[in-house]
């Protein structure tokens, strides 16, 4: 595999930054996860968290040089983050579970295998268009499904962000999944939470992500999101892939990766450690946050095995 990748999580105007974003590879497997948390005080950030190191933890168990069956693996793995999350609200005693969306994708044998429940989107860009896009979990998709609205009143519309499918509910997650889709040379694949489409649309996207290097591209996106959104800017983050077929230098670019080199049974990770980010504000004593991470470790470790 040769790929370009970047990732990027910002908390726009907020004090706490709920978006997690992690990929990871093998040297057959491309995994990349977005999960946008929901909830009080620091629940929120504990859901994302719980969901991307929940994946981390099942590729590091199943990818070796491959995952044997993608869709079985983004199922399962999916499942087993709702029940984690369900694990830790039981540890804390909390009176709500805290929630997250999730999308999750993986390449390999040049095909990708996305699934995904509640409103982070993934976006497929091929020659300058969006081949495909994610279909959010939300009322208001469904009421402009049915024509009911239309496209400029969905996108105003006051009940816009909130969703019916997330992971850890009262209810399992109703999680989509795509079919298996064929990569071409310099497609490009953006996992990314609703902070940067609510305030981009399509088309700007595309034209963002088109216009060149990701390392520029994706950075130009922030700030632009950033400056649209104003003091109300929501946590936006994404993670953004573009599929190589030619070799370029590396040596001097550490967002271009080719994993026919690696050795089997090794995976690399790129993943924030939950409550050590230098960025990272919270009222939470670092023996809170501790605890914290130890509650999370104990819910994700029954599911990842």
């Amino acid at each position: 595999m040769k790929f370009t990748i970047y990732q990027e999580s910002h908390p726009g105007k907020r004090q706490n930054n709920e978006d997690r974003v992690t990929y990871c590879h093998s040297r057959g497997s491309l995994l990349m996860v977005v999960a946008d948390g929901m909830g009080g005080h620091f629940y929120g950030e504990v859901a994302s968290h719980i969901a991307v190191q929940t994946f981390v933890e099942c590729f590091r168990h199943e990818a070796r040089s491959r995952i044997r069956d993608p869709f079985l693996f983004l199922q399962k793995t999916i499942n087993n983050a709702h029940h984690a999350i369900g694990d830790f609200t039981h540890a804390r005693r909390l009176n709500d579970s805290p929630r997250t969306t999730c999308v999750a994708c993986i390449i390999q044998d040049n095909i990708a295998y996305w699934a995904h429940a509640g409103d982070s989107r993934l976006y497929l860009i091929r020659k300058g268009g969006i081949v495909s896009r994610t279909r959010d979990h939300s009322r208001v998709r469904v009421l402009l499904e049915k024509g009911l609205i239309s496209e400029r009143e969905a996108a105003a519309h006051p009940e816009r962000n909130k969703i019916y499918s997330c992971l850890g509910g009262p209810e399992s997650p109703e999680v989509d999944f795509s079919r298996k889709t064929p990569m071409e040379s310099g497609d490009i694949l953006m996992l990314c939470t609703d902070g940067v489409w609510d305030v981009l649309d399509d088309k700007t996207i595309v034209a963002i992500l088109k216009s060149g290097d990701l390392r520029q591209a994706v950075p130009k996106m922030f700030e632009m999101i950033e400056a649209r959104s104003g003091a109300s800017a929501d946590n936006f983050s994404a993670v953004v892939v573009q599929w190589e077929d030619n070799y370029v230098d590396f040596s001097i670019d550490d967002s271009f990766i080719s994993t026919q080199a690696m050795p089997r049974d090794i995976m690399a990770t790129k993943l924030d450690i939950f409550g050590h980010d230098p960025n990272y504000k919270t009222d939470l004593t670092d023996e809170e946050i501790e605890r914290a991470v130890a509650e999370i470790h104990n819910a994700i470790r029954k599911y990842s095995k």
